[in-house]
């Protein structure tokens, strides 16, 4: 081992010592099971030095998105917008006034960043986040509704990535589900009669990830808002995706505050394009049960959030859409995407070819929402399209494609000018 560790070069200590136990752990392995082991040394230091080439550089690495998919759950959900990466670590690079009021020398809240802005874009009397919308949605549940009842439309009762269920998350929050309506028909009668004295809330699920078409028929926000307040119980409305500007149907939050809600809930690394966060924005009653909540200090944002929320929400006041880079790819040109497509095609060579494919939002966001454009699609070879796109996944740094109809898909929607060339660059050492 020590032989191994100081034969390599380039490398920190501690990595190379870590690789090269694990080389030798692996070939002790094969020598146990009968297979043939490595016994040159040259080639065990190779192996050992792209072992600890591996450790060194982290797992976490930077990827570019050449599958269409722009809100890619598996690759990070939205790009933030550079000022909010600026923000993000200048803001973690040092000392802020993160929790103390500069004019009091006080201690102040960390949600004094992001709340005007909240208010301003939502027309909310009053706003906070927390670290995703799964802790938003419980959150709210365990503030407004422990240990009494919740209506919700079996409609709604749904599941999100990563096994995350309307019921489960309720039953964790120590609300109790009342179902009502059918899985697709739910009429505000079915609300207003289930109304009791140990019922709380109800809440409405927005079909982020799907849609419910044919013979149905749902309750409009505003008129359930009406059962809720005939009733004295609160409304909870989840939107998921959470828009603030019109994107095609999906409800925007602004839409779902004047509807009468008491709290919206809505994640802001979605169609916001901010980090990973969840947004409750209300009436100043509800959003302080919130607030003052036990369980709000345990999903609390740090800095490094915060400071990337309020910058991205600074750009949604101050700037266009495209300069959020999620809502920017949503609206990319024909024109701007057929010439990263062309110019793929011709850096890769003959194997490429542009021709029309389909995008998609992702991150469970306007499921219905297909976005047809040009793309670069690459012929793998004898190879074949999933050995392809595995050497892609290896290159440094990793393009991660699609494949369709035996071809490796790069599509340009999802990716910089920068990235395009770095893209295929990668297919044409692949395919070389």
């Amino acid at each position: 081992m020590e032989r191994l560790a100081s034969a390599v070069e380039g490398l920190p200590r501690a990595a190379a010592v870590a690789a090269s136990r694990r080389e030798l752990a692996e070939q002790r392995s094969r020598i146990l099971a009968g297979d043939g082991a490595e016994t040159d040394f040259d080639r065990l230091v190779d192996a050992v030095t792209r072992r600890g080439t591996d450790l060194a550089a982290g797992t976490l690495r930077t990827v570019i998105n050449a599958t269409g998919v722009i809100l890619h759950t598996n690759l990070g959900r939205a790009p933030l917008a550079p000022g909010a990466a600026e923000a993000a670590a200048r803001i973690g690079a040092g000392y802020s006034n993160l929790e103390l009021d500069l004019d009091t020398g006080e201690r102040g809240s960390r949600m004094a960043h992001v709340e005007p802005l909240l208010r301003e874009l939502t027309g909310a009397d009053a706003a906070m986040a927390v670290n995703n919308n799964a802790a938003a949605v419980l959150l709210a549940l365990a503030a407004l509704a422990a240990g009494r009842e919740v209506i919700i439309g079996r409609g709604q009762l749904v599941e999100i990535g990563g096994s995350f269920r309307i019921p489960e998350i309720l039953a964790q929050s120590g609300a109790r589900l009342v179902e009502v309506g059918t899985t697709n028909r739910t009429r505000a009668s079915d609300y207003a009669e289930a109304i009791g004295p140990d019922t709380a809330a109800i809440m409405r699920v927005h079909q982020s990830n799907f849609r419910t078409v044919g013979f149905t028929e749902e309750v409009p926000l505003a008129e359930l808002a009406e059962v809720a307040r005939h009733g004295s119980v609160s409304l909870i409305d989840d939107l998921g995706s959470g828009a603030i500007e019109p994107e095609d149907d999906e409800p925007t939050v602004r839409a779902s505050v004047d509807a009468g809600a008491d709290l919206v809930c809505w994640s802001a690394d979605k169609l916001l394009g901010g980090p990973q966060a969840g947004v409750l924005a209300g009436t100043p009653t509800a959003v302080e049960r919130c607030r003052s909540h036990p369980l709000a200090r345990a999903m609390r944002l740090d800095k490094l959030q915060v400071a990337a929320l309020e910058a991205t929400l600074r750009a949604h006041r101050d700037a266009a859409p495209e300069a959020i880079p999620a809502l920017a790819m949503l609206h990319a040109g024909e024109a701007e995407l057929s010439a990263r497509a062309e110019r793929m095609a011709a850096a890769i060579g003959s194997a490429a070819s542009v021709r029309r494919s389909t995008a998609r939002a992702g991150g469970g966001s306007l499921p219905l929402t297909e976005l047809e454009g040009p793309v670069c699609i690459v012929e793998p070879g004898p190879a074949g399209a999933d050995a392809l796109a595995a050497a892609l996944r290896r290159h440094e740094p990793p393009v991660i494609a699609r494949v369709e109809e035996g071809g490796v898909v790069l599509d340009p929607r999802t990716m910089s000018d920068a990235e395009a060339e770095q893209a295929a660059s990668a297919a044409g050492d692949a395919l070389a």
